[in-house]
């Protein structure tokens, strides 16, 4: 398997498991991944927060982790990596308002490059204008986002994930197993489960 340049984009509250778990899990099968924050450079810090689903009739939100940018965004360049992460929470509703993110993002679209995005991710992709006739998961709330810019919002389970041609989503955290198995095979990433020796 050749190793895998992957662009991860976050921002300040962006959700602490689909920001920590999928860059540890890539990292953890050999791919290589940039996380970066418009306006922050490598080894700042953009704060993290844990959406929870407890009942009420949206998640609650409590303070997270604070979660250390590798590379730096103004020194980004979109050609340079094979797939894009878009992870969810508050982070993509204003790093859309970022122009050069923006155009970031319609680069993986335009070249039919990976673009995995889950939970609130999707308002980045809408604000971007690459879900036109695509299906698209996201958390419920974003889905009149999905619809406006031209895709078909994919109300699915909560832990289950849907691939339409380059394009890996999900509903939010719980459905990491399945999201993160769906970008590794449209990666092209094999993984052979080896049986340890005994000690």
């Amino acid at each position: 398997m050749a190793a895998k340049q992957i662009l991860m984009l976050v921002g300040d509250f962006v959700e602490d498991y689909e920001c920590m778990v999928p860059f540890q899990a890539l990292q953890m099968v050999g791919h290589t991944v940039h996380a970066v924050c418009p306006g922050k450079k490598a080894e700042e810090k953009v704060k993290t927060a844990i959406h929870d689903f407890e009942g009420d009739q949206t998640y609650s939100e409590k303070p997270g982790h604070n979660f250390t940018l590798n590379a730096t965004f103004d020194q980004i360049k979109p050609e340079n990596y094979d797939a894009l992460v878009i992870p969810g929470g508050r982070a993509p509703e204003y790093i859309r308002l970022n122009a050069d993110v923006i155009k970031m993002v319609q680069y993986f679209a335009q070249t039919n490059k990976p673009i995995a995005a889950i939970c609130h991710g999707a308002q980045l992709l809408a604000a971007a204008d690459v879900l036109q006739g695509k299906r698209c998961s996201a958390y419920p709330a974003c889905g009149p986002d999905v619809i406006r810019a031209g895709g078909e919002y994919a109300d699915i389970a909560v832990d289950d994930a849907i691939v339409d041609g380059n394009l890996i989503t999900a509903p939010a955290w719980p459905a990491h197993p399945r999201w993160l198995a769906a970008f590794l095979t449209v990666l092209g990433t094999k993984i052979e489960h080896l049986e340890l020796a005994k000690v």
